[in-house]
């Protein structure tokens, strides 16, 4: 099987896919041992199968839950920032720590150049992203992707960085939220991450943010205030975790499906309310069933909006930025945006 870890709503699917493989391993002993009928069987029996497997695929991926979509977008297999960067961009050269305290892991960035042979584009950006681990030892690396304030002071020394030679930034958001410890709220968390809205809000430069996985609060409005907002179709992002929101409003954790309904955190909800400018689709079942096709589909994406903000000026993208994150929110009296 391509996918090592299932997910409660896939084992119906996951169980029908284990049936047709060993089906197809009986076929295959039946063919070797010439066995006419008993291989014309089986082909009869496989087709149907593969049939029931397709149609059950869509019916499940088609019509998920705002929660399975929470579920899709941490699936541990899900590409994240650095394999992204790997599979889109050519000649990466990583820039560590914030030159005040540390290098933060869970942070990584630097120079990139994003190529199109076909079309001849060729834009060196600098990307800047949170980065999970896949194990126990790479997710206390990397803090299991929440950035301390100085993965944020990071990220802001390498966004001016690129305004200083006139770069374009690409930010990949996925995280569960800014690192809540308390040595994170000494060294000046909340301070770090507003400091990052306000100089982001007038970086003279175009800035593309991509939610690509988990884009919960704070954690993910540090290095989020972007020309475009893009967001990958099975990510969310919201101002709290369904859990959390959950164990607020009913004191348990155990209303999760019901906080992510309300909450409304899906690409589609934040498209409809107009917090994000674009939906990047993703190969049926996850971006994790087929990493390299989704990062096709990620760098095609980017180029079409980095050509969009080419004409810009840097005023006209920080008057226009400005403005934009400024009507979010904003209601009249009929109810309406």
């Amino acid at each position: 099987m391509a996918t090592k870890v299932v997910l409660d709503f896939e084992k119906p699917l996951f169980e029908l896919e284990e049936k047709l493989h060993e089906m197809r391993v009986c076929l295959k002993k039946s063919s070797g041992e010439h066995n006419l009928v008993e291989t014309e069987g089986l082909n009869r029996e496989i087709e149907v199968l593969e049939s029931k497997v397709d149609a059950l695929r869509l019916s499940i991926y088609q019509n998920l839950t705002r929660w399975q979509k929470v579920q899709l977008a941490r699936h541990p297999e899900r590409p994240y920032t650095l394999d992204y960067i790997y599979m889109m961009t050519q000649d990466f050269v990583e820039l560590a720590g914030d030159r005040h305290y540390r290098d933060d892991k869970a942070i990584v960035g630097g120079f990139a150049r994003i190529e199109e042979e076909e079309s001849g584009f060729n834009q060196t950006v600098m990307v800047i992203g949170h980065q999970k681990g896949r194990d126990t030892k790479s997710n206390l690396y990397r803090n299991f992707g929440m950035a301390q304030p100085e993965g944020y002071r990071k990220a802001l020394r390498l966004m001016k960085l690129a305004e200083k030679f006139g770069k374009p930034v690409v930010t990949l958001i996925d995280t569960p939220g800014a690192y809540p410890g308390i040595e994170a709220e000494e060294m000046g968390q909340a301070e770090a991450i507003a400091r990052n809205l306000f100089e982001m809000a007038g970086l003279r430069v175009p800035i593309i943010c991509v939610i690509i996985g988990e884009g919960a609060s704070g954690g993910a409005i540090g290095i989020g205030v972007g020309d475009r907002i893009l967001m990958a179709e099975n990510a969310w992002y919201s101002v709290i975790s369904p859990e959390s929101c959950s164990s607020i409003l009913w004191r348990s954790w155990k209303f999760k499906e019901q906080a992510a309904e309300a909450l409304k955190l899906t690409a589609e909800d934040l498209l409809e309310q107009k917090i994000i400018d674009r939906i990047i689709p993703e190969p049926l079942g996850g971006a994790h069933h087929n990493p390299e096709k989704m990062a096709e589909t990620v760098k095609s994406v980017l180029i079409d909006e980095l050509r969009l903000l080419q004409g810009r000026t840097p005023e006209e993208l920080v008057d226009e930025r400005i403005d934009k994150f400024a009507g979010m929110g904003v209601w009249n009296k009929d109810g309406q945006v």
